[in-house]
């Protein structure tokens, strides 16, 4: 028998099959800030990477994708010391991976009632 998803659902899954390719992206450039060779228009681009998940995630009701992305973003942007941010965006990596997973399980798991017959 089939597994039946929602087209919510779907919508999460194909947003979620594109995620690890930017994971790595934003791995590259976490180590290139830490080992001083980023400049502005790499951290910049690497915001702009976030604030796009950002929207397109809570687009899909990912809130949880959505608010660690939007935070990446904040600290990629804001003052301070490198080291500060460096460790600050490689820790809410690990978090986005872990809120990733958890939407993933989310998304192929059938929602109750949806393969239910009616009546």
């Amino acid at each position: 028998m089939a597994v039946k998803l929602s087209s919510r659902q779907l919508a999460q899954l194909s947003f979620l099959d594109t995620l690890p390719a930017k994971f790595g992206r934003i791995h590259a450039v976490i180590e290139e800030m830490a080992g001083m060779r980023a400049d502005d228009v790499v951290v910049r681009g690497l915001a702009r990477l976030l604030d796009q998940m950002k929207g397109e995630a809570g687009a899909l009701s990912l809130t949880g994708l959505a608010e660690t992305a939007g935070i990446m973003g904040t600290m990629t942007r804001r003052g301070g010391g490198l080291q500060m941010k460096v460790r600050g965006v490689r820790e809410l990596l690990g978090s986005l991976k872990i809120n990733y997973e958890g939407a993933r399980r989310a998304a192929t798991t059938p929602e109750a009632g949806a393969g239910a017959p009616r009546s």
